[in-house]
């Protein structure tokens, strides 16, 4: 079969030749150099003729069959021949492809030392060789699944988590992979890897429990991604690692086990906790907290800290956000007692509280903890104890201790100021006969009334004590004994007109009163009780239902 001459090829493929970095050429149909590139021209310091002034027999043969080839036969090889002289001792490797340009069938063929191919693909096992001493090192286990072949290959870090050596047949010990994972783990595995064989996973991970070698459940946390796919999109290779993260999952039961202790116990305490983050906003509210201030944990979560915590003083005034001043100063504090709290509601509970900085181990500032008391209940205790000791039970008036006291006070503004006052002293008259009639409680009903009597006559200021049994003293601040004269009258004549009854019975009393002038030149108090006292005397002398002014004859 004659075989028409080719010319040589110009445009796109010479282009391509020349640019190839090993010697190449482009080869016709009757085995002729067509066309070559700097580096087959350095061979022998001119362009070959011919294919056979180039290479072996041989390898002119395969490159003359791949030219005669029909359709849909062999299209490219690559073999190992003889270097050519120039290229140096050894051998290289001979590349061919056949090429159709318009009509004609060529062949392009390349020769390539094989120690830079060698040195390329020694590159290549010491990229591999570093990655895999890195991931053993790390106790990372490969693992690579061909599914076109079923085939999976697992490395040494693999099986040593596991508890094997290399080349174990870990199935013929303990079973396919599947029946070692635990049972609670496995639809999630299941569903997984579906979809990741079907392509829709880009990268996959999860955790799951698969059994040991010694028979106990470690965590294994797997990942992986296909690297390889069919050309209608189906996985054909997924690569990936698995980590052993049981010493992980142990330290987070734990964390989890402590996190739960806390969260019962701060449920469990009687006093009020309330947390906040750096900027005063709050992160938490235990239950006792949620009832103190009437908001709940998902209402306050993320509210100002002084929303959440309203404080007022005695007063009225509020006092600074103890949230606010702990984030700033760094420092626990304490709120003074006086402080209330007010509930959402707008109820007033006393409280009791202290603020402490929350900091993390570096002592970098997180936010602050508030601990806060109800102590109403004490706190009325207090008061009704406090009470208790300066007023009579009785009648509610001040008692003795505390008359002594305002008369104290009284007698030193007059002597610091020079100011005067009226101190009256009161006896009821008749009293005794109610007692023997109708009863020591008929006498109790009685002095309450008088004791209301005494408070109705008292202005603005002025002080109203029992300081024995039938006896009440007044002390008028800024009065002149002739006002304190007719404010005494008065009050003598309201007794005198009160009827008491008690079970059917009518009874009337009636007072006598003594008055001294509380001045600058009377130093001693007990003196000044002596003289309202005798002035007292007097007027019960005098015929009782009186008012007596101090006379020193008295």
């Amino acid at each position: 079969m004659a075989i028409s001459p080719v010319a040589p090829p110009n445009g796109p493929l010479q282009s391509l030749v020349s640019h190839l970095p090993y010697p190449a050429a482009v080869i016709g149909r009757q085995g002729h150099v067509l066309g070559a590139n700097g580096g087959w021209k350095k061979l022998n310091g001119a362009p070959p003729a011919c294919l056979e002034d180039i290479v072996d027999p041989d390898a002119a043969e395969r490159v003359n069959a791949l030219l005669q080839a029909t359709s849909g036969e062999q299209a490219s090889f690559a073999c190992r021949i003889g270097a050519p002289e120039g290229l140096g001792a050894g051998h290289v490797l001979l590349t061919a492809a056949r090429l159709v340009d318009g009509e004609a069938d060529l062949a392009l063929v390349q020769l390539m030392p094989l120690d830079a191919d060698e040195a390329e693909q020694r590159e290549v096992a010491q990229r591999e060789s570093r990655w895999s001493h890195a991931l053993e090192g790390a106790g990372q286990g490969v693992w690579d699944h061909d599914l076109i072949r079923d085939k999976v290959y697992h490395s040494p870090a693999w099986y040593r988590m596991r508890g094997f050596e290399s080349g174990d047949n870990i199935e013929a010990e303990l079973g396919p992979w599947i029946e070692r994972v635990h049972p609670d783990d496995r639809p999630l595995i299941a569903s997984s890897i579906e979809r990741q064989d079907r392509g829709e996973l880009r990268f996959n991970a999860f955790e799951y429990r698969e059994r040991h070698r010694n028979g106990s459940w470690i965590w294994i946390l797997s990942r992986g991604r296909p690297v390889e796919r069919l050309p209608n999109g189906a996985v054909a290779r997924i690569v990936g690692t698995d980590t052993d993260i049981t010493a992980l999952k142990q330290i987070e039961s734990q964390l989890a086990d402590e996190k739960e202790r806390l969260r019962v116990t701060l449920q469990g305490v009687a006093d009020g906790i309330i947390a906040s983050d750096a900027q005063g906003y709050v992160t938490f509210l235990n239950p006792a907290a949620e009832a103190l201030t009437g908001w709940s944990l998902s209402e306050a979560v993320g509210k100002p800290a002084v929303q959440v915590l309203t404080l007022l003083r005695d007063d009225g005034s509020i006092p600074p956000c103890p949230v606010l001043d702990c984030i700033t100063t760094g420092e626990a504090l304490s709120v003074d007692d006086s402080s209330v709290l007010v509930h959402a509601s707008g109820d007033i509970r006393d409280i009791r509280l202290t603020a402490s900085p929350l900091k993390n181990s570096s002592g970098a500032l997180m936010g602050a903890v508030v601990v806060f008391q109800d102590i109403t209940r004490s706190r009325n205790l207090q008061r009704e104890l406090a009470h208790s000791a300066s007023h009579d039970l009785l009648t509610g008036l001040p008692n003795r201790a505390a008359f002594d006291q305002a008369l104290q006070g009284a007698a030193a503004l007059a002597r610091e100021e020079n100011r005067q006052h009226a101190l009256c002293y009161i006896d009821l008259d008749y009293f005794k006969q109610v007692n023997d009639t109708a009863g020591h409680a008929a006498g109790d009903e009685l002095l309450k009334h008088i004791a209301d009597l005494i408070r109705q006559s008292c202005r603005n200021g002025d002080f109203a004590a029992r300081i024995g049994g039938d006896e009440f003293v007044l002390l008028l601040l800024d009065c002149s004994l002739d006002d304190a004269r007719i404010v005494c009258e008065k009050l003598v004549q309201a007794i005198s007109q009160f009827v008491f009854t008690w079970e059917g019975q009518s009874f009337t009393v009636g007072a006598s009163v003594g008055i001294t002038a509380v001045t600058f030149r009377e130093p001693s108090t007990s003196q000044l009780t002596k003289q309202a006292d005798a002035a007292c005397y007097a007027a019960k002398r005098d015929g009782r239902g009186r008012v007596r002014l101090f006379d020193a004859a008295d």
